[in-house]
């Protein structure tokens, strides 16, 4: 024990830890169970270890927690696996509370000495951290926490030879991918129906099958759900080979039910294949719907937003099928008009101030700015008072332009009171036409601004940048405008040094940059497309400042390089005339 009393862990060859001295202590030589029950470090010899760092007041270790419990329940019968808990929290009271749901070992709440001295030596700088070592204490890997995540119990032993042998049977099955080797496995070779009976895989060879990933309480879920449902009843109607199978990603098993239409089938609840296909797809967004063809391969990563686009008209979701989609969508760019726009049967109008009705047929032959916006969103209550001010600039100089107001507030209460700050129209608050607006545009985020051209044309969707770098000076937001404004900031810099000193900022050399909005560290005052910068110290001068000096630091030369009347200055030598 003389290695434990000195905080020294033995190590076998150098580079494997002696259990014994790595989880003991000077007056203990047990772990314990949540139960109370003390069990011999000795006894974990010929075992594979893992060091498991967490605490009850991490909320990404909660999360975790319960995924490596499932883990453990599948490998502790082999015999030849246990994990240590290693606590981070702060009160025994706590421990014992976020230990009982743990069916594993712990180093008792009371040592906190080996915890802290196992923190340090496994250099743990976050939680959940997961390290594995093998039998003979040599570690295996510090991340388990990714491998369980990915792999699961799949990934056992944790050593990288194993998961480089997943990795390349992954890239196998996907040379080799079929129907059956996407949502079959070991243990199950059927997917359920929405009334819970079991449909054979194989019933679904030779079909166009959806997979939807989808979380029912997620809210874009939750709308594109009753549109793939309508797809689905249209196809069925015409007698296509489709069908849907819903990869939920719920944790609820009432919500998980939610998630799937009638004659839809799915993954069992929590089925364990569900994180394997997250992975295997790349699923990067929700929803998703990757459309595997008739012959098992994948035709199409995402099909979701050409559903939501096209509806029936996007099936059967092949290459040829969306070229043919993307020719129609040049055609209907081509015919586009103000009027194909904003106008929806009985929809032909937008509102001004006091909820008058404005035609759209009188913003025909406008510039009209689409302004995608609400009141919750920081970013755009920070720049609606900019694009005010410059609207207000453009007005002036040109009544044929307008801007839009889109709103995607939640409220009619906000919808107000954020309106009442704007001098352009809006569409009435809950208009219809918003969502179709905000598909046709892509909108992601908001702010956004889009301008649309007098012929109806779409000019530009990166509005909103070009009044932030430009302001009103950028109108009509055209590309021949942009190269214009161009031209005119490399005139505007002709002359002007490339680099300077300044005794404002002694350190460094000033380089003449591109700054779309910045402080003058000089004058404090807002500047804008040029700035004399230092990139290291994030020093920002305005050209008036750094030029200013400049232009009196050469008319100081100027004047030294007169000689006083009655003097000759020759060299380094002034001396009187003769």
């Amino acid at each position: 024990m003389a290695e434990a009393e000195n905080n020294v862990v033995k190590t076998v060859d150098g580079d494997c830890h002696d259990f014994q001295s790595l989880l003991s202590s000077s007056n203990r030589d047990f772990l314990v169970r949540n139960n109370g029950d003390q069990v011999k470090i000795d006894s974990l010899k010929g075992k594979k270890l893992g060091l498991y760092f967490s605490a009850s007041w991490c909320g990404p270790c909660r999360r975790f927690t319960p995924k490596l419990v499932e883990v453990y329940s599948e490998l502790s019968p082999k015999g030849d696996f246990e994990i240590i808990f290693v606590s981070g929290d702060e009160d025994e009271e706590s421990f014992n509370d976020y230990f009982s749901k743990m069916p594993w070992l712990a180093i008792p709440f009371s040592d906190s000495e080996t915890r802290n001295r196992l923190d340090e030596l496994f250099k743990v700088m976050g939680i959940p951290h997961l390290v594995f070592l093998d039998e003979n204490g040599k570690v295996s890997t510090d991340e388990g926490v990714a491998i369980i995540r990915e792999y699961g119990e799949e990934g056992y032993p944790f050593t990288a030879e194993k998961i480089q042998e997943l990795k390349d049977l992954e890239e196998k099955a996907k040379k080799e991918q079929s129907i059956k080797t996407i949502l079959a496995s070991r243990s199950r070779d059927f997917v359920v129906s929405s009334d819970g009976n079991k449909v054979p895989v194989s019933e679904l060879e030779g079909k166009t099958v959806g997979l939807y990933f989808s979380v029912s309480s997620y809210r874009a879920s939750a709308d594109f759900t009753p549109k793939l449902a309508e797809l689905y009843k249209k196809l069925k109607e015409k007698g296509e080979n489709f069908e849907i199978v819903v990869i939920s990603l719920d944790d609820e098993e009432e919500a998980f039910k939610e998630s799937f239409a009638a004659s839809w089938l799915a993954l069992p609840f929590k089925d364990k294949l569900v994180e394997k296909l997250t992975r295997y797809f790349e699923l990067s967004t929700l929803p998703t719907v990757v459309i595997i063809g008739p012959d098992g391969k994948t035709v199409h990563s995402n099909a979701a937003e050409a559903i939501e686009e096209h509806g029936i008209q996007a099936y059967p979701f092949t290459p040829e099928k969306f070229a043919e989609l993307a020719e129609i969508e040049k055609a209907k760019e081509a015919a586009q008009t103000l009027e194909s726009i904003l106008v929806s049967g009985d929809l032909d109008f937008v509102i001004g101030k006091d909820d008058a009705k404005v035609p759209v047929t009188d913003l025909v032959g406008k510039t009209v700015l689409l302004y995608f916006s609400a009141h919750w969103c920081p970013p755009c209550r920070a720049f609606t008072p900019k694009l005010v001010e410059e609207y207000k600039k453009i007005k002036a100089k040109d009544e044929a332009f307008e801007v839009v107001f889109i709103s995607s507030d939640r409220d009619q209460a906000s919808f107000e009171e954020y309106y009442s700050g704007m001098p352009w129209l809006a569409l009435p608050f809950g208009d219809a036409r918003k969502a179709s607006l905000s598909r046709k545009f892509k909108v992601q985020g908001i702010p956004m601004l889009i301008t649309i051209g007098p012929t109806g044309q779409t000019v530009t969707k990166e509005t909103r940048n070009m009044v932030m770098a430009h302001g009103a000076n950028a109108y009509p937001f055209t590309e021949e405008r942009l190269k214009k404004i161009e031209a005119e900031y490399e005139e505007m810099a002709k002359g002007w040094p490339k680099n300077l000193k300044h005794e404002l900022h002694e350190d460094h050399e000033l380089v003449l940059s591109r700054r779309t909005t910045y402080c003058c560290d000089g004058c404090n005052e807002e500047g804008h497309t040029w700035s004399f910068y230092c990139e290291e110290c994030d020093f920002d001068l305005h050209p008036k400042c750094a030029l200013k000096e400049d232009k009196e630091t050469k008319s100081e030369e100027k004047e030294e390089a007169a000689p006083k009347e009655g003097w000759i200055c020759d060299g380094d030598v002034c001396t009187r005339a003769p």
